[in-house]
């Protein structure tokens, strides 16, 4: 029995949608096999945005804007002046600084001068103490000698050997040697009450002196504040970078701390990518990274894993959960990982901070 034509055409046409469709699932299954593998090797996320170092600037005093020499988006150099403080006020305030301390300093030289007069003087009594002592001995040994001669003449006038006028001068003698001896005890007495008086005069200046060192130094610290803040009326760019964020004008009131603008240094830019905590398994420092920045369609960066944060963001958020309160629902975290832009690759400085990007790990 033979086939008819039209039968022989649909056995064809089936036979051709049977190749078509083992070919389409050949080439599913290849390509799902070709994306697993692909997975398996390319890490992704979109949630990654460019960070970079921010340098807020704010006034360490306060003070009224003299000047301003920067304006929004300036590109400035480290030391550059961004900032004019009206320095009137701090000046006035190391001028009465210089002059205290000239004062103070004045009173200490005075009373050094004083110390040196009064060891002078202590020295002077030292001498006249040893010359006391002397002249005391000396009239001792008048006086023992008196004492001798007081005897023998009153056995010579008892034998009737020496004239009664004689033997009464010879009493006068000794009267007037013990006189002499008591007025040296008062004279040795004396020279050593001064000099205990000098010593402590001399104490009493030394104490002064240290106490004026100590308002010297005072003096000496007031004045360098006073410099530092007076130093202080001039705000200047701690980096490199742009002027972001500015925010005063001349003639405004700031006060100490208050953030005027902000210098971004677009030099060392960097990427964090929140990965999920699913997808960190394969994750490590050094592992090479594919950038897409959304701004620059069809461009890619290549940077390289840093370091991965040591908890998940929420851990770290002003109101991180307490999943010990209430009923739990496990939520997949992410964990925010740095990657560092590898040198040369953004020379014109096209990153800007802030910006979104999606970030592909290559863990082979």
């Amino acid at each position: 029995m033979e086939e008819t034509p039209g039968k022989g055409i649909n056995h064809k046409r089936k036979v051709f949608a049977g190749i078509i469709f083992s070919v389409i699932g050949i080439i599913a299954v290849v390509a799902v096999y070709v994306y697993l593998q692909y997975k398996s090797t390319h890490i992704s996320t979109d949630d990654a945005y460019v960070e970079g170092d921010v340098y807020t600037i704010a006034s360490k005093i306060n003070g009224t804007v003299k000047k301003i020499y920067v304006g929004d988006n300036q590109y400035v150099k480290k030391g550059d002046l961004l900032v004019d403080l009206d320095p009137v006020d701090y000046d006035v305030r190391v001028k009465e600084s210089e002059a205290a301390l000239h004062v103070e300093k004045a009173k200490m030289a005075e009373a050094e001068r004083k110390i040196d007069a009064a060891e002078k003087g202590l020295v002077q009594l030292q001498f006249q103490l040893r010359a006391a002592r002397a002249n005391h001995d000396l009239q001792q040994a008048n006086l023992n000698q008196a004492e001798i001669d007081i005897k023998r003449a009153g056995n010579l006038f008892r034998k009737e050997a020496m004239s009664k006028e004689r033997y009464q001068q010879t009493q006068t003698d000794y009267k007037v040697r013990v006189a002499q001896v008591r007025a040296a005890e008062d004279k040795v007495n004396q020279v050593a009450a001064a000099l205990d008086t000098q010593k402590a005069v001399i104490s009493q200046t030394e104490s002064a002196v240290r106490s004026e060192a100590a308002l010297v130094k005072q003096r000496e610290a007031a004045l360098e504040a006073a410099q530092l803040n007076a130093g202080y009326t001039k705000v200047y760019a701690p980096a490199e970078g742009y002027v972001t964020k500015k925010s005063v004008e001349v003639g405004n009131q700031i006060e100490a701390g208050q953030p005027l603008m902000a210098v971004v240094p677009l030099e060392g830019t960097y990427v964090t990518a929140n990965y999920k905590e699913t997808q960190l398994a394969k994750v490590k420092p050094g592992q090479k990274v594919d950038i897409s920045v959304d701004s620059f369609p069809g461009k890619t960066f290549h940077g390289t894993i840093d370091s991965i944060m040591a908890g998940t963001g929420s851990a770290f958020s002003l109101f991180p959960p307490e999943n010990a309160t209430g009923n739990y629902v496990k939520v997949v975290q992410r964990v925010p990982v740095k990657i560092l832009i590898d040198r040369g690759e953004d020379p014109k400085h096209m990153l800007r901070i802030g910006m979104s990007v999606e970030s592909t790990v290559l863990v082979k």
